[in-house]
């Protein structure tokens, strides 16, 4: 395989955000009235090229406050007070069937809905990624939906944005492919325009939340925070160098994905393609957080760093067929306890420095050829490590899971190639054709309770 690191495009030909690769076509947004939910069929269509306007402006909006899950609009649920603000399960408003296209099973839920306030985006977007952190107990599971206003005043469907247990037992977590209105679709876990030399934008949204438990039961998943990164940033190859004002390095974990190759081959095809959980289980590490013993035991005793097998199963979306769905791994970070997650942009190296300062370690996604990154020993073409610091001369250290083993994941990257190819929007792939870059997309994870000079950091890059 070409890519000994692949994120979101392998083991099978798939779409990155923001890349032109394969997607898997199918139906089953859920109906505004009541939610009649639907399977998703396996074709896979090639998704429009991007094309992007010059903005390097980022929206964060995020339901999470009392006061915030209060502006909304309930059917069933009530809002829990105190320490962490939430919403449950209070009588539910009614109960559905779900055929579950990944476990075949179909099994009868009760059901409670919660929709946002509309909200105007600062930025009249091409894209949108919704990220959610929820405690979903056996016998429950989430869905989050966006449905959106064009710049021209129509509207979007409601779109499917992910269907989430924490565990795999009742349902199957899964993206859902198909979903289009010939002028926007969804792409796993992205919201896009199709066709944005148009000039048309996703100038507004709300999102949807459906809580389900099993009938006749007091269960009920707790949703903690729900919101979305909405975006329009430019077509560029390259991108501006940003002053280095940084120097330090968090002691953070190190995970190898290799040393999990043809390790539980059913979940994106062994360790090879864990990029993502395994970034995410180094950061959930360093705040202190871990998997029990008994959460381990259906690990293979020989195999090292059982944990990363745990975060490769617990992120694994079913539909999209990989572990790189990137809401879900935000979802299994805040599967712990009292933790926050989001999936946004940031705009430059400044914005991470900042946040290593405040000692927040980034993981970001990027694609490269061997070429552009010096070091890195191999081509990608989607790939998640972990920003941990910066050197005196302004280097990137990074904890870089596509290493032959854990001594040796600590690397550091020279500043300019990394910042482009994390950045940039457009790139030529190993054929030399134009393919697509991430535009700075990263996951944040933070404890409950964050530092004063934390939550200054986070507020700074949008996020609270």
């Amino acid at each position: 395989m070409n890519n000994p690191a692949p994120s979101r495009n392998s083991p099978a030909s798939r779409r990155t955000v923001l890349a032109t690769a394969l997607a898997a076509a199918g139906a089953g947004a859920l109906s505004a009235a009541a939610p009649a939910l639907a399977s998703a069929p396996s074709a896979r269509p090639a998704p429009p090229a991007a094309h992007r306007r010059a903005s390097t402006q980022v929206d964060n909006r995020f339901w999470t406050s009392a006061t915030d899950w209060r502006g909304g609009t309930g059917n069933g649920v009530k809002v829990l007070t105190g320490g962490r603000p939430g919403l449950v399960v209070a009588t539910p408003a009614g109960s559905t069937d779900y055929a579950d296209p990944h476990t075949g099973r179909t099994s009868t839920w009760e059901y409670a809905t919660w929709t946002s306030p509309v909200h105007r985006s600062k930025v009249p977007a091409t894209e949108a990624i919704a990220s959610w952190n929820a405690d979903t107990p056996a016998g429950t599971w989430i869905q989050t939906e966006l449905r959106g206003t064009y710049s021209d005043g129509t509207a979007t469907p409601w779109y499917v944005m992910g269907r989430w247990a924490s565990g795999d037992g009742d349902i199957h977590r899964t993206s859902v492919d198909g979903q289009s209105d010939d002028r926007s679709s969804v792409w796993t876990d992205t919201f896009a325009i199709d066709a944005p030399a148009s000039g048309l934008r996703l100038a507004s949204y709300q999102l949807r939340l459906t809580l389900y438990r099993k009938p006749g039961t007091t269960l009920t998943p707790t949703v903690h925070r729900v919101g979305a990164m909405a975006s329009d940033i430019p077509d560029r190859f390259t991108v501006p160098a940003a002053g280095h004002v940084v120097a330090r390095e968090l002691t953070v974990p190190r995970y190898s994905q290799n040393t999990h190759v043809g390790q539980y081959p059913e979940y994106d095809n062994g360790g090879e393609a864990w990029c993502s959980p395994t970034s995410s289980q180094m950061i959930i590490e360093y705040w202190g957080r871990k998997p029990t013993a008994a959460d381990l035991a259906w690990v293979n005793p020989a195999f090292a760093d059982p944990q990363v097998c745990h975060a490769a199963r617990y992120t694994f979306d079913y539909q999209y067929d990989g572990c790189g769905n990137w809401p879900f791994n935000a979802a299994y970070a805040t599967s712990y306890r009292d933790m926050n997650a989001v999936v946004t942009r940031l705009g430059s190296l400044t914005d991470v420095e900042r946040l290593i300062r405040a000692g927040i370690p980034v993981i970001t996604s990027q694609s490269f050829l061997s070429s552009e990154l010096t070091g890195a020993g191999y081509g990608t073409s989607g790939h998640l490590m972990t920003v941990i610091g910066f050197t005196a001369e302004g280097d990137v250290i990074a904890n870089d899971p596509a290493s032959p083993s854990n001594t040796a994941v600590r690397r550091v990257y020279k500043r300019r190639e990394w910042e482009n190819i994390w950045l940039r929007t457009k790139r030529y792939n190993a054929s030399g054709a134009v393919s697509s870059g991430t535009g700075g997309v990263c996951y944040l994870y933070w404890p409950l309770e964050p530092t004063a000079a934390q939550r200054g950091a986070l507020a700074a890059v949008g996020v609270r």
